[in-house]
């Protein structure tokens, strides 16, 4: 997918991308490529896969009207910045927070802000057990791509959500791990109101994002230790 590509195709779903918002995202992909020659911050490095498998896969999920009204979104385990940072570029009127723990990660990161001068964006560089224990029922939206086992990124990231607000992982394939994570969800006070599947453009890749709302304050037991949690989860 190229760049008049992308454009074209986030019209098709009602995302329409300002020329400024555009020249962004092309110096967060120079930026990109440069620095993963330093160190590995993706395998998907190709100009045209950048495009489509980062971009325009982390830019859907402006299509959700709840997205749209958000203040403060949350992305943990954000990695190079997907899918915070394409969320950040086309919409600078929201606050929107990085958390990754590889400090080489962070420190792209920050250079990314720095040269597209991204106030609404805080980058952090924490383990996601621990800044969810200190940063509980304070975003409009959490979300993730792909970093782990739904049951474990919602133990993660669903204290530091809003009551009635919405955790949106971005996965790939989902029906066995929702399965297997329905029963958490409800112990947690949270309930699936949607699963929203999709297929990238020219490659036809499935893609899904679950919409799951928060119903009642977390227990002040959640987030355990992340070894614990995957422990649990390495069981079943």
């Amino acid at each position: 997918m190229n760049k008049e590509e992308l454009i074209k195709e986030l019209e098709k779903i009602n995302i329409k991308i300002k020329d400024n918002e555009l020249k962004d995202l092309e110096t967060y992909k120079k930026l990109l490529q440069e620095n993963n020659k330093k160190f590995n911050l993706t395998t998907i490095i190709e100009e045209n896969e950048i495009n489509l498998k980062h971009f325009y896969d982390s830019l859907y999920l402006m299509k959700i009207e709840e997205v749209k009204q958000a203040k403060t979104i949350l992305d943990i385990g954000t990695g190079a910045g997907f899918p915070g940072m394409p969320l950040a570029i086309l919409n600078r009127d929201k606050n929107i927070t990085l958390v990754e723990s590889n400090g080489k990660k962070v420190k792209f990161l920050e250079e990314v802000k720095s040269s597209l001068e991204l106030n609404n964006v805080e980058i952090i560089n924490a383990r996601a057990e621990d800044y969810a224990k200190n940063h509980r029922e304070k975003y409009d939206i959490v979300t993730s791509r792909a970093v782990a086992h739904l049951k474990i990124i919602a133990e993660l990231e669903i204290p530091c959500l809003k009551k009635e607000g919405l955790f949106l992982p971005l996965k790939a394939n989902i029906e066995e791990e929702l399965r297997e994570s329905q029963e958490f969800l409800k112990t947690i006070g949270c309930s699936l109101e949607e699963i929203i599947k999709y297929t990238l453009p020219y490659e036809n890749s499935k893609r899904t994002i679950l919409k799951i709302r928060k119903q009642k304050v977390t227990n002040i037991i959640y987030p355990r230790e992340y070894n614990k949690i995957k422990k649990e989860i390495s069981k079943t």
